[in-house]
């Protein structure tokens, strides 16, 4: 049986462990005058937006199928998934990179930086549950393969963003710690504004490649390889098959509709209705993602 990650929980981890980082790291920001941590700051109430259109983009894609959208829609996901990497980009990235210049031409003098240290500390600790519980998810559909071919080739849009997102997180806090505790032994502020810098560029590149993903789901992707796979020897297995001439799946968010075309043994109608619905029945069973089986008997050698 094909395994199934759960994206929801994922979502609410990372919410929850954004949510108290931002109200620490503005205190922090507002005592200390840190750039970088200001950055770090706007960054984790972007966060914070951007799961919370993940959880609408979530509630959308569960509505039922009507005449307008046969298919349901299960693609808005998608969509929700690349507005929350384009507000990545702007939000998180272009702000911090602005702070960050801002800090070069008109310094303010750095006060209570330990405080600034302890918040990162504190944060680093929450993003790492966050992450921690991705990983979790992650681990359930990645079989053997590694991280990178899994970001490349997973079709769960909403566990890619918030890959993304606690990775980013947890790289911008070892910035921004580097950041403060440079400015903190030298005095000298270009440290802290080069680090707010450094937490944008950093965004806009994990954004960017969020948003090549999301994107090519949001085009229309076929399952996994592994499933593919899997789903033509099940049907191949069955009795009534001679040989699969054609298998095609496609995503609609965690929906997978399958078109197959079949050569059958010979054998009446009736009995061919009979065996192809077994072969469909059998088919959603095993792999509880998908929701459409369309069969299209072939005498094609």
């Amino acid at each position: 049986m094909s395994a199934q990650a759960d994206s929801l929980k994922s979502v609410l981890y990372a919410l929850g462990a954004n949510f108290g980082i931002a109200l620490a790291k503005t205190a922090a920001a507002v005592i200390t005058k840190s750039g970088a941590m200001l950055a770090e700051a706007i960054h984790s109430f972007a966060d914070c937006s951007n799961q919370a259109l993940l959880l609408w983009g979530m509630k959308a894609a569960k509505q039922p199928a009507d005449e307008d959208h046969p298919m349901g829609y299960g693609k808005s996901i998608y969509f929700w998934s690349f507005v929350v990497a384009i507000l990545l980009f702007s939000v998180g990235g272009l702000f911090a990179i602005y702070e960050g210049w801002h800090k070069l031409h008109a310094p303010e003098p750095m006060s209570n930086p330990w405080i600034a240290i302890g918040v990162l500390v504190f944060s680093v600790v929450l993003e790492s549950f966050s992450m921690k519980g991705c990983l979790d998810e992650v681990n359930k559909v990645r079989g053997d393969r590694g991280l990178y071919q899994w970001f490349k080739e997973s079709r769960q849009a909403e566990l890619v963003v918030i890959f993304g997102e606690d990775l980013a997180a947890l790289l911008g806090l070892s910035f921004a710690f580097c950041a403060v505790l440079a400015t903190m032994v030298t005095g000298n502020l270009v440290y802290d504004a080069c680090g707010s810098i450094a937490i944008g560029v950093l965004l806009i590149v994990v954004a960017f490649f969020v948003a090549i993903e999301v994107k090519a789901m949001l085009v229309g992707q076929s399952a996994e390889a592994p499933v593919r796979a899997a789903i033509q020897s099940h049907i191949a297995q069955a009795p009534a098959v001679e040989a699969v001439l054609n298998v095609i799946t496609l995503h609609f968010g965690d929906d997978l509709m399958v078109a197959v075309k079949a050569r059958f043994h010979e054998t009446t109608v009736k009995e061919l209705a009979l065996r192809i619905n077994e072969i469909e029945r059998g088919l959603k069973l095993e792999f509880p993602q998908v929701k459409w089986v369309f069969f299209e008997p072939d005498t094609v050698t």
